[in-house]
């Protein structure tokens, strides 16, 4: 059965649910929830990543293009307005280079361990691009990491890679950690968006 999608969202929580609850809430019960806390936040909900994670849902405030086989999600590609998502790794070599801030971020890849090396993480990532192409498009960063030709743990790579980024036409904009790279792309709003912005406009 081919791979399809969907947005996160309450009609596909309890299939993201039960991917991460198979993985033991992934990453030593993060709920893929790290990256949406302010400085102190964890503090206040360790231990309540799942309550947060489902209110932050159910509120709209969580994006992740789910990927599915048949009825079960296998993968995701965590994505969000720059506000929603601020705590990314290496922050504080991100804001010595600081410019401008993107209008989205590409956060991090979570994919089924028995489902890894099948091309998951790529197509997230391209269906990632494609929400936020339907939800206005703009200026876009990922932070993969560079492992090419090492062998590495899974968990260093929640990131993704900086093949698969540059793949799916992201450039390099610049270094902030041995291995992790800030990366760009511009993606224009789907014509259908396109058109409701200038009828409104």
């Amino acid at each position: 059965m081919p791979l399809s999608s969907a947005p996160l969202s309450p009609a596909t929580w309890p299939a993201f649910a039960r991917l991460v609850e198979k993985h033991d809430g992934i990453f030593g019960g993060c709920w893929c929830i790290s990256f949406h806390l302010e400085p102190g936040e964890n503090k206040r909900w360790a231990g309540r990543y799942r309550e947060l994670k489902e209110a932050r849902v159910r509120a709209g405030r969580a994006h992740a293009a789910l990927v599915f086989d048949g009825l079960e999600a296998v993968g995701w590609c965590q994505f969000g307005p720059t506000a929603e998502l601020p705590n990314i790794r290496s922050r504080k070599e991100y804001e010595i280079g600081l410019g401008k801030l993107p209008d989205w971020r590409i956060t991090c890849f979570f994919i089924d361990r028995e489902r890894r090396g099948e091309g998951v993480a790529s197509f997230a990532l391209r269906e990632a691009v494609r929400c936020i192409a339907r939800a206005g498009g703009g200026t876009v960063e990922g932070y993969p990491e560079d492992y090419a030709g090492e062998r590495t743990s899974n968990s260093f790579l929640c990131s993704g890679t900086l093949g698969m980024f540059e793949k799916a036409g992201f450039k390099k904009s610049r270094k902030i950690a041995m291995r992790r790279w800030v990366v760009t792309r511009r993606v224009p709003a789907t014509r259908a968006r396109a058109r409701k912005k200038r009828s409104n406009g």
